[in-house]
């Protein structure tokens, strides 16, 4: 064997590992970028439930700041009447991995947020 055809033969073998750690990079980032997302759903349903009496507006306020992804997430809101107490909104969604052999694996991403009620 020539030293061309093994250096072709190395390349043949290490291109699908590199392909396949290139694409569990990006579904990492896709995951981090969609825990940011859920992060700042959560926020903007406490920040909602700390200034609206009604937890319905919370729930719609942390839905739709998540977009399309709202339907599929579940949200908590706990909001005490008591002004000072602390009202809290988890947001909680699943990540499914759309790389084609890992399509099984689902990443749970979850975040609560937590502020005082003012009104």
């Amino acid at each position: 064997m020539t030293q061309r055809g093994s250096a072709t033969v190395e390349f043949a073998l290490l291109v699908p590992v590199v392909i396949v750690v290139m694409a569990m990079i990006v579904e990492v980032a896709l995951a981090g970028r969609l825990q940011i997302e859920v992060v700042s759903a959560a926020r903007e349903g406490a920040r909602v439930a700390a200034t609206t009496p009604d937890p319905a507006a919370a729930l719609n306020a942390a839905s739709s700041a998540l977009g399309a992804r709202g339907a599929d997430a579940r949200i908590n809101v706990h909001r005490p009447h008591v002004m000072g107490a602390e009202a809290s909104v988890t947001v909680t969604l699943d990540h499914h991995v759309s790389i084609p052999l890992l399509n099984w694996v689902t990443v749970p991403l979850s975040a609560t947020s937590v502020m005082r009620v003012e009104q």
